[in-house]
């Protein structure tokens, strides 16, 4: 439910702030959206049955940790002297035995209220959802290390943001590590801080700073491989989890500014063997510069090769493997957890369903569901597990909304 630069419980004018000053990261307060679509009061359901993420299709139950993660070579001036620049990171991955492991809520508590109240949601906090994310439950091992892929969110937003992905390609044999992108991000330290998005130009939140961060997580990828335990209060991992990555196939996906942050960190690091943008602008100043010869594949939605120049000169770069999927009807927010949450949110709150589609455009909700389930498995199935399947290939009646841009 990445709503927070975005939508209000009474309006929805996303269209308005989905220029360059989002994409590059600029900070958008909830003041600059506008007025309200539609007036009137909005009153919650009070009996209304707790929110719901769908259930990952693979064959192995998930598990997950959390991790701080301090990056030593980058002071954080915002934080203070001798402060340096410091991440909350989960990682998710195939587990075994699983029956005395909790699963994971959406989001900690304390991000989680702050997250929706900031954007006049907060009848909702009792209702957010679970994953299927068993906490510190053991990894399961077979005879080989775990590809990894590494994820990213947008501006204004959180780790869990497309915890559907995650926790599906978790089920499949990946380890996924996500990352709350400091300033520009809802999430919970362990000593009981809430960190919120700042509205500060001397935040590091542009998506070169996303990027750094990305390659960090990568650093710390070899650490967990090599059998050393990168969080920064040593705290203990699950078993079986050290020495269970393989560091020589990672890659890497991300949301909006995520996305754009996935291709910059992927021209500077060719220890990404892969990546792929949900409706990333491209956007950056300087602009993306130099060829790329690994895999990359873009799933369009508004941030279009027709509609954004950045997004053009950018496939024009890509030398190796290369896909563009649009989705028809998608709107920004569609590749998330939006499409599963706000069908329900609309039932909680009475909106209608030209409400919802102004939230999250025409594209069958069920489908975009199955969309991001499919497609990005497919792609790292295929450059990193050398598993090639036709899905990739062309147009499908399986999934009739996605089309592909030549």
């Amino acid at each position: 439910m990445t709503i927070s630069s975005f939508i209000g419980r009474e309006g929805m004018t996303r269209r308005r702030v989905l220029g360059a000053a989002v994409a590059v990261g600029t900070a958008v307060p909830l003041a600059a959206v506008g007025g309200p679509a539609w007036a009137g009061p909005v009153a919650a359901d009070p009996v209304a049955a707790r929110l719901t993420l769908p259930a990952p299709t693979g064959p192995y139950p998930v598990g997950r940790v959390e991790l701080r993660l301090v990056d030593r070579s980058r002071p954080d001036g915002i934080a203070g002297p001798g402060r340096f620049r410091e991440l909350m990171a989960t990682v998710w991955y195939p587990a075994r035995d699983v029956e005395r492991f909790p699963v994971a809520p959406w989001m900690p508590g304390g991000a989680l209220e702050a997250f929706l109240a900031e954007v006049g949601f907060s009848e909702l906090a009792p209702l957010a959802p679970f994953t299927s994310g068993h906490v510190g439950a053991p990894v399961r091992r077979s005879g080989r290390r775990l590809p990894v892929v590494v994820f990213s969110h947008g501006a204004h937003s959180h780790q869990g943001d497309h915890t559907i992905v995650v926790q599906e390609l978790a089920s499949h044999g990946y380890a996924v590590v996500t990352m709350a992108h400091a300033y520009d991000s809802f999430t919970t330290f362990p000593d009981g801080r809430v960190a919120v998005p700042v509205f500060d130009r001397q935040a590091p939140t542009l998506p070169g700073d996303f990027a750094a961060d990305l390659r960090f997580v990568v650093d710390c990828v070899e650490r967990l491989a090599a059998g050393c335990n990168p969080d920064a209060d040593r705290r203990e991992l699950p078993a079986r989890l050290l020495g269970s990555l393989d560091p020589r196939r990672v890659g890497a996906f991300g949301w909006s500014k995520g996305g754009t942050a996935t291709a910059c960190a992927m021209l500077a690091d060719g220890r990404i063997r892969a990546g792929l943008s949900l409706d990333g602008p491209m956007q950056m100043n300087p602009p993306l510069a130099g060829d790329l010869d690994r895999p990359f594949m873009m799933m369009t939605a508004e941030f279009t090769r027709a509609t954004d120049p950045a997004a053009a000169a950018f496939w024009s770069q890509l030398r190796g493997w290369r896909r563009n999927l649009h989705a028809q009807g998608a709107a920004h927010l569609s590749y998330g957890d939006n499409e599963a949450l706000f069908p329900q949110v609309a039932k909680v709150f009475g909106w209608s369903g030209d409400q919802l589609r102004d939230v999250i455009g025409t594209l069958d909700p069920e489908e975009a569901v199955h969309i991001q389930q499919a497609y990005p498995l497919a792609f790292f199935d295929e450059h990193l597990r050398h598993r090639p399947g036709r899905l990739l290939d062309g147009p499908t009646p399986d999934f009739p909304a996605v089309t592909f841009v030549r």
